[in-house]
């Protein structure tokens, strides 16, 4: 619209120098040789001899073109344009501004349709609107897209967090209540048993918690610097049993003297997080690798397995709560699906991130992005 109104005022000052110009040139060719000479050079040096400069105007030009007021043709002419040139600006920009309206009305309806609940609403693009309202667009698209996944994760995950904690609470009450009745004796073993239900709820009330913590930004995080081949191999050390049972022998790739600033603890929980997934699900492909890689200041640890893998439009939904693939996370297998939800709430709380991709010919890769220093996470 500013360009258009910039426009129209140029288009309008051209015509009236033009206007000037033409109706100049006419007066002139209309006086005799010796006069128009006169005037040339009177008009080339106005102040030398004004008054027959004057003189000469009056004799060949119209007065009424040098009266002031609005009584002057120049006046009138100017008028005539700027009325002119209003129904002009006015329908384009209309028609500039279709785009921008258009844009806007998609914005406005996919908010109603949200304010209604409908989280699977999105604004269309307009491809020919202002880059700032197609990045409107877009980031609206954006948070519906959260918005959806977060209603479905709540929506979901509180069935399970009822089945989740309702499974060892039943099993220890069971137990418990068995040793009252003298069904059970009431020996060590029991208590054990019923102590491990407890544990195992112990755990996924802390795995909630990190998560909840992590959701709100809270999750406090201990910085330090220390080696990454360190820590792998720390980790690896503590998962050797597991490791030799499932027959893994992981193959570690991470250049010598890679160091990493965050939270040593933290990350090594990541560690053991993909690792024991890799125990638990892709044991039968036998073959585990880690490999660490720095790029643009950023650190990237790859955990990769030849397992049975994921189907490609289940990858992304892996980092869910309580997700599993039906036929890689059978419950006979253990965990409560909540492992790579924290892994990514661990990674996104140092400003990274955590992305599970397929393998050709089978098998999955969690690569792990960690930024170098650190960065707040958003």
């Amino acid at each position: 619209m500013s360009a258009l109104a910039v426009v129209t005022v140029i288009a309008i000052a051209l015509a009236m120098w033009f206007r000037f110009a033409i109706s100049d040139a006419v007066a002139l060719g209309q006086l005799p040789p010796e006069a128009r000479q006169e005037m040339l050079q009177l008009r080339a040096d106005p102040h030398r001899n004004a008054s027959r400069l004057w003189q000469l105007f009056a004799q060949y030009y119209d007065v009424v073109d040098f009266l002031p007021g609005i009584a002057n043709r120049d006046w009138w002419l100017l008028a005539a344009m700027v009325i002119g040139a209003i129904p002009v600006i006015v329908l384009c920009g209309l028609y500039a501004s279709r785009p921008l309206s258009r844009q806007f009305t998609m914005v406005a309806h996919a908010a109603r349709r949200v304010s209604e609940g409908d989280f699977s609403a999105r604004a269309t693009v307009v491809t020919d609107a202002p880059q700032e309202l197609i990045g409107l667009a877009v980031d609206f698209n954006d948070m519906t897209a959260r918005l959806q996944r977060y209603e479905r994760e709540v929506s979901e995950s509180s069935a399970m967090v009822a089945h989740e904690l309702r499974t060892p609470l039943n099993a220890a009450m069971g137990r418990l209540q068995g040793m009252l009745d003298q069904v059970f004796p009431c020996d060590e073993s029991q208590l054990l048993m019923v102590h491990r239900q407890l544990e195992q709820l112990n755990r996924l009330v802390g795995d909630l918690h990190l998560l909840s913590l992590a959701r709100a930004g809270q999750l406090s995080l201990e910085h330090e610097d220390f080696l990454l081949e360190d820590l792998v191999q720390e980790r690896l050390a503590w998962a050797s049993q597991r490791l030799n049972a499932a027959g893994l022998a992981p193959q570690v790739s991470i250049p010598r003297g890679t160091r990493l600033t965050g939270d040593r603890d933290r990350i090594g929980q990541v560690l053991l997080i993909l690792v024991d997934n890799a125990i638990r699900y892709a044991a039968s492909g036998q073959q585990l690798s880690i490999d660490v890689q720095a790029s643009n200041g950023d650190i990237h640890l790859s955990v990769c397995d030849r397992g049975p893998g994921v189907e490609a439009e289940s990858l992304a939904r892996m980092t869910e709560r309580f997700w599993r693939a039906e036929h890689s996370r059978d419950r006979h297998l253990g965990g409560s699906g909540l492992g790579l939800s924290i892994a990514c709430a661990i990674c996104e709380a140092h400003g990274g991130s955590l992305e599970m991709v397929g393998r050709s010919g089978g098998g999955l890769c969690a690569r792990v992005r960690l930024p170098h220093p650190p960065q707040r996470a958003s």
